[in-house]
């Protein structure tokens, strides 16, 4: 009986890696070498190809599932890749269309919702109508294949783009639903604290972040306390680019700041997400997938202390 109970307790304590549950260090971000300072295309020839425009990517906390959007034909579609038997699947298509697009995945915090962006028809069958936030239910083996939208707290008869989660489950996300039609470029991110299994109607941030030009894409780090998210507002390096904004000891978002010319380029950088780990920063330019280290955001905190 000591035996069997020794074999219990270490059962227990084994790394789950043994039940084909997690990823080993040595495969981890699809057995991807580690960038440095220095952004590096992610995946190439896998998931950032020269034949399509992949962008909007995201990992679970566990880094045991990738999504990215990928234009096929004039139309984005989500997929993904898990890490299933001790290897990392060739990526799959979850949802996809001719007639709608679907882009920006973002795993809910319990994993059991996958959110994304779509200009489909309510029913699913009429016309395509403004891009609002939907979401798919988590299934034994995959994910449903019936959108439900996230309703009316979130989206509005105008844009809702790119949403990011904190670990409460408040949801950020930016929109133009408060301009009027001479002013739709001018994007704002927006905060719907998660109440009681609802979201509470969303509030805009303050001048500090948001501005009279486009914010959008926002990603904001689970414990609230910095987002990152691309503008295209003056004075930045390319067509659009990164900044950060970080709380301050009272809990108010400080002036953004552009995140400079290790992730910005002449380009367009957009998309950012940081890895469950805390180690990488991912974000989109271009057409392709990239990442580096994430030590630039202490590094951008410590330089407006």
């Amino acid at each position: 009986m000591t035996y069997l109970r020794i074999l219990l307790a270490l059962l227990l304590i084994l790394p789950i890696t043994l039940l084909g549950q997690t990823v080993p260090e040595s495969a981890m971000y699809l057995n991807q070498k580690p960038p440095g300072s220095v952004a590096t295309s992610f995946a190439p020839n896998l998931i950032s190809s020269k034949n399509h425009y992949e962008y909007g990517s995201t990992f679970s906390k566990d880094g045991t599932e990738f999504y990215y959007a990928v234009i096929i034909n004039d139309k984005p579609q989500i997929r993904w890749s898990r890490f299933v038997n001790n290897a990392w699947e060739k990526p799959q298509t979850i949802i996809g269309s001719t007639n709608y697009e679907y882009n920006d995945p973002f795993l809910s915090p319990d994993k059991k919702r996958l959110y994304f962006i779509s200009d489909q028809a309510k029913d699913g069958k009429g016309k395509k109508k403004d891009f609002d936030i939907w979401y798919l239910e988590r299934q034994k083996d995959g994910w449903s294949q019936t959108p439900v939208n996230a309703g009316p707290a979130i989206n509005t008869n105008k844009n809702e783009y790119y949403m990011s989660f904190t670990k409460t489950g408040s949801m950020y996300f930016s929109s133009n639903g408060g301009t009027n039609q001479a002013a739709d470029q001018n994007y704002d991110i927006r905060l719907s604290r998660f109440s009681k299994g609802t979201f509470e109607p969303s509030n805009k941030l303050a001048n500090a972040v948001n501005s009279e030009h486009y914010e959008a894409d926002v990603f904001v780090s689970p414990d609230e306390q910095y987002i990152i998210f691309c503008s295209e507002r003056p004075g930045g390096l390319g067509k659009g680019d990164l900044y950060i904004s970080f709380k301050d000891s009272s809990g108010e978002w400080q002036k953004a700041k552009n995140m400079g010319n290790a992730v910005n380029t002449e380009g367009y950088e957009f998309c950012p997400f940081v890895t469950g780990d805390g180690k990488y920063l991912f974000f989109s330019r271009d057409g392709d997938i990239f990442w580096m280290s994430a030590t630039i955001i202490e590094s951008l905190r410590e330089s407006i202390r």
